[in-house]
C-alpha cells in the first residue's frame, strides 16, 4: 500500500486543518490553562468535531459513526498535535469507540457508540497504574460478587479521565501481576459508589486523572469481551492508541520545524541571517529527514492497524518508538535554535516541549517500545 494519502483523506486534513487552526491555536490551549478552567477542553469545540464528523470517525454507520479507519484518525491526531489542541478526541473517539467497536455486545454498542458519534458522551480508558506504562503489571483487582464484581484499586495518567460519563477498566479478574492471562476489561459509571476522581495538573497543561476505586460493584452486563480474556483486547486498544499518539508527535514536530525554519529564516546574527549558518542547515535538514521516516513509518502503521490490527504490534512499536524520538529531537532542536527566548513561556515553543514530553510516556516510552520489539524479535 502507497505511503501516501488518498485524495478523500486529504480533504479529511484539509477540513480538520481549518477549523482547528481557526478555533484551537496554541493560544486556546493558553488560554485554558491560564484561566484553569475546569473542563481543560472547550466543550463548544468538541461539539463542533461531533458535527463535522469527526467524533464518529471510528463507529461504524449502523451506529451513527462514518465506518473510517485509524488512518482518518491519525490525520486528525496530526492536526490536533499542530496546534497542541486540548480534546477528547484521543479518549473517547479512538480508544473508547474502538474498544466498544472491537469487543463490545451488541447492546454496549447500541447503548453508548451513537452517544459517542454525537458527542453528547465522552469516555476514558484506565488501564496504567504506576509511573510507567506497563499493562502487564496491572493490579487492580476484579472479585467475584453475586452476577458480577467488585473493583478495588487505583488508577494513574487517566487521559480525560474526570470529565469522562464512562470509564473502560483494565483490571484483573485471575492471576497475578505480570501475567496476560486473567485481565478483563469493564464499563464503569464514574458515578458509581466508590469510585473516587482526581483530577492531575500534568506538565503539558492537557487532562489527567488518578481514579480510585473502592469496592465498586460491577453487573456481569458491564463486562467487555470475556472474563479473563480481556488482555488480546487491551493490546489491540492500545496498539490504535499509540497510532493516534504518533500522529499527534508527527503533528507537533512538523509545527515544531516548520516555526524553527521560519525563525532561521529571519533572525540576524553578525549581520547575517543565523540561517545561512552551515552548521544550523545541517541540523534543520536532519531533522526534516528524520521527520519523513517518521512520518511513513506512522502512516504504515496505521494502514497496518486498519487492515490487520491483530497482527499490528511490531509496526506500531516501530512508529511509537520513532516518533517519540523525532518528536524529542524536534523540540530540543526548536527550543535550542530560538536561542534564549525559546526557553520563556511567552514564546510557544515551550508548550510543545511540554506536549512532546507527556506524548512520549504516553502508551510506552521509546524504551518500552524497543524492547518490545526485541522480544517480539526474539532477541
Amino acid at each position: 500500500m502507497a505511503l501516501v494519502l488518498t485524495e478523500e483523506q486529504s480533504m479529511l486534513r484539509d477540513s480538520a486543518r481549518g477549523l482547528i487552526n481557526d478555533k484551537a491555536p496554541v493560544s486556546h490551549l493558553r488560554n485554558l490553562r491560564d484561566t484553569a478552567d475546569s473542563d481543560g477542553f472547550s466543550r463548544a469545540l468538541w461539539k463542533e468535531f461531533a458535527e463535522m464528523g469527526f467524533s464518529g470517525l471510528l463507529i461504524s454507520a449502523e451506529f451513527g459513526g462514518s465506518g473510517l479507519g485509524c488512518v482518518e484518525a491519525g490525520i486528525v491526531m496530526e492536526e490536533i498535535g499542530a496546534t497542541l489542541m486540548p480534546s477528547p478526541f484521543l479518549s473517547t473517539a479512538v480508544l473508547a469507540a474502538s474498544a466498544l467497536s472491537l469487543c463490545g455486545s451488541q447492546a454496549q454498542k447500541s447503548a453508548y457508540l451513537p452517544k459517542i458519534a454525537d458527542g453528547s458522551l465522552l469516555a476514558a480508558f484506565a488501564v496504567d497504574e504506576g509511573t510507567k506504562h506497563r499493562p502487564l503489571d496491572i493490579d487492580l483487582q476484579a472479585t467475584h460478587s453475586g452476577n458480577g464484581f467488585k473493583l478495588s484499586g487505583a488508577k494513574a495518567f487517566v487521559v480525560d479521565g474526570h470529565t469522562a460519563d464512562l470509564l473502560i477498566v483494565a483490571a484483573r479478574s485471575a492471576g497475578h501481576a505480570g501475567e496476560p492471562t486473567g485481565l478483563t476489561l469493564f464499563l464503569v459509571d464514574p458515578k458509581s459508589r466508590g469510585v473516587a476522581i482526581e483530577r492531575t495538573a500534568m506538565v503539558d497543561a492537557h487532562n489527567a486523572a488518578r481514579i480510585e476505586f473502592s469496592n465498586v460493584a460491577v453487573s456481569a452486563d458491564d463486562v467487555l469481551g470475556e472474563v479473563d480474556q480481556g488482555f488480546i483486547w487491551l493490546q489491540r486498544i492500545l496498539d490504535i492508541g499509540r497510532g493516534a499518539v504518533a500522529s499527534e508527535m508527527v503533528g507537533l514536530s512538523q509545527e515544531a520545524f516548520g516555526r524553527t525554519v521560519k525563525y532561521l529564516k529571519e533572525r540576524k546574527q553578525f549581520g547575517r541571517l543565523i540561517g545561512e549558518f552551515q552548521a544550523l542547515q545541517h541540523r534543520a535538514a536532519q531533522l526534516h529527514i528524520e521527520l519523513e521516516i517518521t512520518r511513513a513509518a506512522v502512516l504504515k502503521a496505521l494502514q497496518t492497524l486498519d487492515t490487520d490490527v491483530g497482527n499490528s504490534g511490531g509496526v506500531v512499536a516501530v512508529a511509537k518508538a520513532r516518533a517519540g524520538r523525532t518528536a524529542t529531537l524536534a523540540v530540543q532542536e526548536a527550543v535550542q535554535m530560538h536561542g534564549g527566548i525559546g526557553m520563556t513561556d511567552e514564546f510557544e515553543v515551550g508548550f510543545f516541549m511540554k506536549r512532546a514530553r507527556v506524548c512520549e510516556e504516553l502508551f510506552g516510552d521509546s524504551n518500552f517500545h524497543t524492547d518490545q520489539l526485541a522480544r517480539m524479535k526474539n532477541y
